[in-house]
């Protein structure tokens, strides 16, 4: 892979692991659409998928949470699961070169409901139930995009988990659907020795992200962080959609 590759890479998994740092998510979110600008989304995912699992997993338990989010979130789970393995080959079928259009719709989506402030709760008696419907369509999304934030995430933000644990709960959901994602890239054949060297400058670069994230964490001013994070996706998204639709064109 070329050295301007690795320099996208490395750029891309700090700036992503700062937010996920900061934020709790959006290592695959963001690392996914910056380089899918410049790569298929499934060769983006394969060099994606082993930091996010680390890194996801390092989040799963980092706090005391862990046995009441699983009571709480297995059906999401569970859903998310499925979802991913039904839809799996949707990066590699014959739909393919549409999926870069799908993540960009998918960003300025999640960004636009973000910058919204749109909200609503959950009651516990039906957290298990909606949490299933929730997991199997972000799964079916998920294998086709690589993104895993709609609508799982306004879903864990509406069942009334406290800050900390939120962000344990989010680690605990990506862990579980970036890992499904990785039996999917497996099956295809796309986590290969080319993805090695690629794989540990975005590990690196995602963890250096992450401590930077963390350490600002209690000194930035979220709704600032937040609004222009949103607006960025926004516009990466809408630039995904119109140079992939002038490529299919060309």
């Amino acid at each position: 892979m070329f050295e301007p590759f690795l320099l996208l890479i490395a750029a891309s998994f700090l700036l992503a692991g700062s937010i996920k740092g900061a934020l709790g998510l959006g290592l695959p979110t963001v690392s996914m659409g910056l380089l899918a600008v410049a790569m298929p989304p499934a060769q983006a995912l394969a060099i994606v998928i082993v930091p996010a699992i680390v890194t996801n997993i390092w989040q799963t338990f980092g706090g005391p949470y862990l046995r009441d989010i699983i009571r709480r979130l297995w059906p999401l789970l569970i859903g998310t699961a499925a979802g991913i393995r039904l839809n799996a080959g949707s990066l590699t079928g014959p739909y393919a070169r549409y999926t870069a259009i799908a993540l960009g719709l998918l960003l300025a989506l999640n960004a636009v409901i973000g910058l919204s402030k749109f909200s609503f709760s959950v009651a516990r008696r039906n957290e298990k139930w909606l949490g299933g419907i929730v997991g199997l369509v972000t799964g079916v999304i998920s294998a086709a995009t690589g993104v895993q934030v709609v609508p799982s995430v306004p879903f864990m933000q509406a069942i009334g988990m406290e800050k900390e644990e939120l962000i344990q709960a989010l680690g605990v959901f990506f862990t579980v659907a970036t890992v499904t994602l990785g039996f999917n890239l497996t099956s295809a054949g796309l986590l290969t020795a080319a993805a090695a060297l690629p794989g540990a400058v975005a590990m690196g670069c995602s963890f250096i992200g992450m401590l930077i994230g963390q350490a600002v964490r209690t000194r930035l001013q979220p709704e600032v962080f937040r609004r222009w994070f949103h607006i960025a996706m926004i516009l990466l998204g809408l630039y995904l959609v119109v140079s992939t639709i002038l490529k299919i064109q060309a």
